[in-house]
């Protein structure tokens, strides 16, 4: 399994647009084979945060939603990022 976890950080009066702007793309995700979770959301404390929260059933799934990564509008937006994959060994369930 792949968590692919972080932010990035918009400036405060576009984070409604951002995010509006990775609706069809989480919509996208979480139709694609190996998709688990997929999830952008505003940050409850930090009006310029989005977090970003997807996991993954492999590395191969992953890299086939991928493609080209975040469109040039989504991309001019981020003003830093901080994001990372993670291979995940094990799984403990808290529930």
């Amino acid at each position: 399994m792949v968590i692919v976890a972080g932010h990035v950080v918009v400036d405060p009066d576009q984070r409604d647009s951002y995010l509006a702007s990775c609706v069809h793309v989480v919509e996208l995700a979480r139709r694609a084979a190996g998709c688990l979770d997929f999830t952008v959301t505003a940050d409850l404390v930090d009006a310029g945060r989005v977090n970003i929260f997807e996991r993954w059933e492999s590395q191969a799934a992953v890299e086939s939603f991928r493609g080209d990564g975040p469109s040039g509008e989504q991309g001019a937006a981020v003003l830093s990022a901080s994001v990372s994959e993670y291979d995940v060994a094990a799984v403990r369930p808290l529930t």
